[in-house]
């Protein structure tokens, strides 16, 4: 299957290594590592992508929003001013595909007016305006599931049955993009690991992710150095390496198609070890 993201055009025949640029100074794993002084580095931002790209990352990821719990919220204006000289810089100086991290739609807008391949929405584009402002870029749109907002959403999160609840909220979702002409063709999910979920959530999510291919569209995971990792193994975010490579092979074995990553390098060299291996066992499958 290949996706048509701008410019570029993604084969998603093997899993994509989607890199994360958070450039707000506060996300839970790397905040404020472009910041320079109090101010955001375009050299450092760009130094950090090239890196990436040469580790083997196939697209950007932008946010300009920390969404982890507790987040503080950011203005319009901010957001703005944070993602779209970003955004300009890497597509303009490295030609990159740019997967922009945002819900708020002046910056789906004015992202792809510079360039960016791929909206990622973690709030499925219900904020105000941005449904459609996804539908007039003509870009693919990733649809996350969350319960309830970053500010509260670790607050003892609940569900009957959390697959089939997910399942639900993005099938509903899909309809609603469909209805303001974005086609299926165009969108991809993410389950939303770590967004209103505690850890028995998230493993029974990741367990049973071959569930969430009825709706025919390629699925996103975010699961890099993510707290179920601290809960899991009682490892600091410096010290969540191996578990998020397990977590990456899982998600591979399961039919994900682009996994969401701090850790580019190694986790290449994951993706490349389980390609070859069941590439090997299509061969000599009788």
């Amino acid at each position: 299957m290949f996706l048509e993201c701008g410019t570029h055009r993604l084969d998603l025949s093997t899993p994509k290594i989607m890199g994360i640029l958070n450039i707000t100074p506060d996300s839970f794993s790397d905040g404020g590592s472009y910041h320079q002084a109090g101010h955001l580095s375009l050299d450092l931002v760009l130094k950090r992508a090239e890196q990436m790209f040469a580790e083997g990352a196939d697209i950007l990821d932008v946010g300009g929003e920390s969404t982890r719990p507790g987040a503080a919220i950011v203005s319009e204006q901010e957001e703005l001013d944070r993602v779209i000289p970003v955004v300009e810089a890497l597509v303009e100086k490295l030609g990159a595909l740019v997967s922009v991290d945002t819900s708020t739609a002046s910056v789906i807008r004015e992202s792809a007016q510079k360039g960016a391949g791929i909206i990622n929405d973690v709030r499925a584009l219900m904020r105000d305006g941005a449904l459609a402002a996804a539908a007039e870029t003509g870009l693919p749109i990733c649809l996350m599931h969350m319960q309830g907002q970053p500010q509260t959403m670790q607050q003892a999160p609940q569900y009957h049955d959390v697959v089939a609840e997910v399942l639900t909220f993005l099938r509903e979702r899909m309809a609603a993009c469909n209805a303001a002409g974005i086609t299926n063709e165009r969108i991809l999910i993410d389950p939303g690991f770590g967004f209103g979920k505690t850890l028995a959530h998230n493993l029974a999510l990741l367990a049973r992710l071959p569930e969430l291919t009825v709706l025919d569209a390629p699925i996103l995971v975010g699961l890099s150095r993510k707290s179920l990792l601290g809960q899991l193994l009682n490892r600091g975010v410096d010290e969540r390496l191996p578990g998020s490579l397990a977590l990456a092979l899982a998600a591979a074995e399961r039919g994900a198609a682009i996994i969401r990553v701090h850790d580019v390098a190694a986790t290449k060299d994951v993706l490349s070890v389980y390609n070859a291996v069941k590439n090997i066992a299509v061969k000599i499958a009788p």
